[in-house]
Formats: C-alpha cells, sequence, structure tokens
C-alpha cells in the first residue's frame, strides 16, 4: 500500500513564505515514480502546481512560476515544495500524488489521474 503524507501547511500574510513536504512511504518513493501537487481551492477544480519526474526534472504551472520550487530527496523520502512570494490566491488544500507514468507525461498540467495521493494540508494566505 502506498502512502503519503504531507505536512507544513499554515496561514501567512501576502508575500510570506511557506515550505510544504510529502513523505513517502519506501514502496512509493523510488526513480520510477512521477511527483506532483495539486492544490484545490474552495469551489474550484483541483489544479497541478508543480511536477518532478524521475530525472528530477521540474515544471511549474504558470500561475506560480518564479514563485515555488519543487524538488525531491531520495535519500529521505520526501517530496518539497518551496512557496515564496504568497499570494491570496494562493489560498487553497495542497495534495502531494504519485503515479507510475513515463516521464514525458508528467509534467504541471497533467492532469488529476494520479495512482496515489495524500491527504491535504491547508494552506490560507491573507
Amino acid at each position: 500500500h502506498v502512502q503519503l503524507v504531507e505536512s507544513g501547511g499554515g496561514s501567512v500574510q501576502a508575500g510570506g513564505t511557506l515550505r510544504l513536504s510529502c513523505a513517502a512511504s519506501d514502496s512509493t518513493y523510488d526513480r520510477e515514480y512521477c511527483m506532483a501537487w495539486f492544490r484545490q481551492a474552495p469551489g474550484k477544480e483541483r489544479e497541478g502546481v508543480a511536477a518532478i519526474d524521475t530525472t528530477g526534472t521540474t515544471s511549474c504551472a504558470d500561475s506560480v512560476k518564479g514563485r515555488f520550487t519543487i524538488s525531491r530527496d531520495d535519500a529521505e523520502n520526501t517530496l518539497s515544495l518551496q512557496m515564496d512570494t504568497l499570494r491570496p490566491e494562493d489560498t487553497a488544500m495542497y495534495y502531494c500524488a504519485a503515479d507510475r507514468r513515463s516521464d514525458a507525461a508528467c509534467y504541471a498540467e497533467a492532469g488529476t489521474d494520479f495512482d496515489y495521493w495524500g491527504q491535504g494540508t491547508q494552506v490560507t494566505v491573507s
């Protein structure tokens, strides 16, 4: 069974910074998984924020480009999302996800049909 657990959410003022982490079980976190962050605001559809493929290549949605950075630490089985210069419109529940898909299909706006999901962590920007 694959397990993903997010942490690091909270409330910050506009312009502030947060760092989200996603702890993955050993069976999840290997070089065969595309890893990604998604978010969902109240009344809106879930959207891709950032993704990182098995080679370490990253992509970000246009709305967060230049402000958010996705990274993975294979030694610690951890996926991270560094969020700088936060805006009120970044307010949402943020989810970590993993999927065994090709690197070509691993990018931020590739869709939400990932196999494994965490429970989410709330980010509120005021």
